[in-house]
């Protein structure tokens, strides 16, 4: 939020207070029996309202108790009530219901014990007990407003992030069909040119022959083409992370999630093609649990299995003691779906779903040989 909108918000807070104040005072001012302790007790009632987003509660209190003390002292009419009135309104809408029931109650009390006991009395006793219903209801319905305003702009926000990571997501995969078919059809062909033109160009000299200037510029030509794939291929494949899950896991600490971390195993660099889908594979359970999981410890796991030849398979375990319920199975989001196929073209297995004792886990086993 800017400097600006805070600024007016404060201003609107300290308008509000006053306005409350001076409605407050220039009834008063009409009642015959109205004294400077009855003025003072209506501002101090009032003030508060101009703190009332930093503190509800101690706004609430303030107003209560002032706002009391002034109708037990004046015995005034019902818009003496304003200052509680907007107290209690504020509170149930930050979601302090309790707290601004008992106090609408101890206004009233203090209300109806202190005035005479007359029909009149009564009435507007009834009156303001409508007021404050209403105050709580409304405040409760603008906290239920605001909620759904920002539920609906984070869905807003999480349907662009997840339609980004797809679109990112598959230029990334497209880009490596393209790369791979390369690979596997035109660094073979060009491969083969280039031994072909530099067997015949040996031949030529050791049989002391002239070597035709179009052989030589095949052999350069070729060379020149190798070099030039594989420079494309480079670009085709930078799809490399950008960072370890150790560093996604300070992140989310940083952020304030719960994590912890193990690695078990003759750690060692991994292929580009499973480091990459062992970066994503974490980044998306932490994404989940932190999106899902609520207030839950996360733990990752990765081990590194065989004997560090280059054999064996890399696991990758991130369980959560979140609210998933075993009983539920997700709905597989773009997420997941993104995950199963990384872990899918590898040759590996993936397995995400609800546990048995509460909470999410996410199990992935990828093999340590490069397949892409």
């Amino acid at each position: 939020m800017s400097g600006r909108q805070i600024d007016r918000r404060v201003l609107a807070d300290v308008v509000l207070a006053a306005v409350v104040g001076a409605l407050g005072m220039g009834v008063a001012a009409f009642d015959d029996g109205t004294d400077a302790l009855d003025l003072t007790l209506i501002a101090l009632a009032s003030a508060p309202l101009a703190l009332h987003r930093a503190a509800p509660r101690a706004v609430l209190a303030a107003a209560t108790l002032l706002g009391t003390a002034y109708v037990v002292h004046a015995h005034p009419g019902p818009l003496s009530a304003l200052p509680v009135l907007g107290a209690v309104h504020t509170a149930a809408r930050v979601g302090h219901r309790g707290l601004a029931g008992a106090a609408s109650t101890v206004f009233l009390a203090g209300y109806v014990a202190t005035g005479p006991g007359t029909q009149e009395v009564a009435e507007r006793a009834g009156l303001l007990a409508g007021w404050f219903l209403c105050a709580v209801v409304t405040g409760l319905a603008d906290r239920n407003w605001q909620a759904y305003l920002r539920q609906t702009e984070q869905r807003a926000q999480e349907a662009e992030r997840t339609r980004e990571e797809a679109a990112l997501r598959r230029a990334g995969e497209e880009r490596l069909r393209i790369a791979r078919e390369l690979h596997d059809s035109l660094t073979h062909s060009i491969s083969i040119v280039k031994l072909q033109a530099g067997v015949a160009v040996h031949l030529a000299r050791k049989r002391g022959e002239e070597v035709p200037p179009a052989l030589l510029a095949i052999q350069e030509a070729s060379g020149e083409a190798m070099r030039e794939l594989r420079s494309a291929l480079q670009v085709l494949r930078a799809d490399e992370p950008s960072g370890t899950p150790a560093l996604l896991v300070e992140r989310a600490r940083a952020a304030g999630l719960a994590v912890d971390l193990t690695v078990t195993g003759d750690e060692r660099p991994l292929p580009p093609a499973v480091d990459r889908a062992a970066y994503r594979i974490v980044q998306e359970a932490l994404t989940n649990a932190a999106r899902h999981a609520g207030p839950a410890k996360i733990t990752v796991r990765i081990d590194y299995g065989g004997d560090g030849d280059g054999d064996g398979e890399l696991t990758i375990d991130v369980d959560d003691d979140g609210a998933a319920d075993p009983a539920r199975q997700p709905v597989p989001g773009t997420g997941l779906t993104g995950m199963r196929e990384r872990v899918t073209a590898l040759g590996g297995t993936l397995r995400a779903a609800p546990r048995a004792e509460g909470g999410f886990a996410v199990r992935a086993r990828l093999p340590m040989g490069e397949t892409v």
